[in-house]
């Protein structure tokens, strides 16, 4: 004896090829998986209604309070700006000053010392910058502790109260490493190192000049990371 699904406890005896046909489930079944179908549908429009406003509003790209970030999720720091420290130098160019506010020529004292054995550099030197306005100090050879120390093409060394001067004069000649020591007045030293042959022309040194003291670029929320 066989009791089949859906003949509602009844048992029948099946002989033959010949089966009892099956009745339809109870409607309160079907009532229920219809209703769970129709949530489901209502839950699918109601999500694709959020999307299509948050495109058609703007929600979902990046506004400009928004930053670039890392993975681990930390904002971009900004570049920091400066130029290694060579030989003799004690830190990057002024400390405390802005090396983004430059003065006339006129207002810079440019003291111009000589690290190499080629001689007359110095004064040579000196001549053209005092063509260019600078206001001349100190003439001669490099002190012991920069003389044929300097590799490159110069040092500029200003202190805190010379950082734009510092700048203004380290544009000048192609290469120059500006740093910074303790003095506390505007001077600036200019120190002739190995590589150097002559001051940029002038319209190659304000070319210089501007990139120096062009803001650093930060990182565009519209941009990519």
């Amino acid at each position: 004896m066989l009791t089949p699904q859906g003949l509602k406890g009844k048992q029948y005896r099946i002989t033959g090829n010949a089966y009892p046909r099956l009745g339809r489930p109870p409607k309160k079944s079907r009532k229920v998986i219809a209703a769970l179908a129709g949530l489901l549908a209502l839950a699918l429009i109601a999500l694709g209604g959020v999307q299509l406003y948050d495109i058609f509003t703007g929600k979902g790209k990046n506004t400009s309070a928004q930053a670039c970030a890392t993975p681990s999720g930390k904002p971009l720091a900004a570049p920091t700006p400066g130029a290694p420290a060579a030989s003799g130098a004690t830190g990057p160019a002024a400390p405390g000053g802005d090396p983004h506010v430059i003065p006339q020529a006129a207002a810079v004292t440019v003291n111009v010392y000589n690290a190499t054995t080629k001689a007359g550099l110095a004064g040579r030197t000196a001549d053209e910058l005092k063509k260019r306005g600078f206001t001349i100090g100190k003439v001669g050879n490099a002190p012991a502790e920069l003389d044929k120390k300097v590799p490159g093409t110069a040092q500029v060394i200003a202190g805190p109260a010379g950082a734009g001067g510092g700048t203004l004069v380290g544009s000048q000649i192609a290469g120059a490493t500006v740093t910074a020591d303790a003095r506390t007045d505007a001077s600036v030293d200019f120190v002739i190192g190995d590589s150097y042959n002559a001051l940029l022309d002038e319209s190659q040194a304000a070319a210089a000049l501007a990139l120096a003291i062009k803001p650093s670029p930060t990182p565009s929320a519209t941009g990519s990371c």
